[in-house]
């Protein structure tokens, strides 16, 4: 399995409003060859800080995802978000192959 954090900090008071926008969000990515889970995580000492954790089957599965035409769609989207904080906002992303279980 290979899993992918992208961690981000939001503005203050406005983690609920991202959480929100996350729970409601398209699940094209539950679609995509390989997808295993999704999951928002909420740093429980710093509610601003959340983590979107991807788990697929493969390294090459979540290439194909972040190489698809509907990766760049949703993407692109985020960047037109009315909230330029929000739009704004940059996250770091570290990829991991699971190695035990």
């Amino acid at each position: 399995m290979y899993t992918v954090f992208s961690t981000f900090n939001v503005p203050d008071g406005k983690a609920d409003e991202v959480i929100n926008i996350y729970k409601n969000r398209s699940r094209s990515v539950d679609q995509a060859e390989g997808f295993v889970d999704f999951f928002l995580l909420q740093n429980d000492k710093k509610p601003g800080e959340l983590t979107v954790q991807l788990i697929f089957s493969t390294k090459e599965d979540y290439l194909r995802w972040v190489r698809s035409e509907e990766f760049k769609k949703i993407h692109e989207l985020e960047k037109k978000y009315p909230d330029q904080e929000l739009a704004a906002v940059i996250p770091t992303v570290k990829q991991y192959k699971v190695v035990a279980k």
